[in-house]
């Protein structure tokens, strides 16, 4: 699966519920996860790939691989913590975010079996940054317009530089 990036205006779509959970909701959740864990991120939801439906998944290292369609946060704790985010939409860019330390989810999984999770740390985390992209919200609209138009310029600037390099060798070639 191909990664959506900053600048793509898809990531800012708002996902439609998954209308019925069907065997090839198998497949896409483990194109999800071999995307994951190509990218070695933390988590990915649907409308990073372009599939503009609510389904994430989440593999923090230590626990399963996690599947979440249909999820819908119940209740978060209010206690917070700052602590570095990415994101592979934004690739190399990493900055502070604060964040509820502790969530409660219900969702489906691939096969359509309903679940509630409550977790904290680094899990809780993963599953609030994943749920944002089902909502077209980025990790850097979650931090200071300052912040975020630094963090933007740099990506593109990146961007750029990559392009020209990548324009360079197909002349060469």
């Amino acid at each position: 699966m191909k990664i959506l990036t900053l600048g793509n205006e898809s990531l800012r779509q708002k996902a439609m519920p998954v209308k019925k959970i069907g065997v090839e909701y198998l497949e896409i959740a483990q194109e999800l996860l071999d995307t994951l864990h190509e990218k070695d991120g933390l988590g990915l939801a649907g409308p990073q790939v372009g599939l503009f439906e609510r389904i994430f998944v989440v593999h923090v290292r230590g626990d399963v691989p996690r599947i979440f369609i249909n999820p819908s946060i119940i209740e978060t704790s209010q206690d917070t913590m700052k602590f570095e985010e990415g994101c592979l939409s934004i690739p190399g860019i990493y900055t502070d975010v604060v964040r509820p330390t502790s969530v409660k989810v219900q969702a489906w999984n691939e096969r359509g079996r309903p679940f509630t999770l409550e977790t904290t740390g680094i899990l809780a985390r993963v599953i609030l940054h994943e749920y944002d992209h089902l909502d077209g919200i980025l990790f850097i609209d979650r931090i200071s317009e300052q912040k975020k138009n630094r963090i933007v310029a740099k990506f593109e600037k990146s961007n750029q530089k990559q392009q020209d390099k990548n324009e360079k060798s197909e002349t060469a070639l």
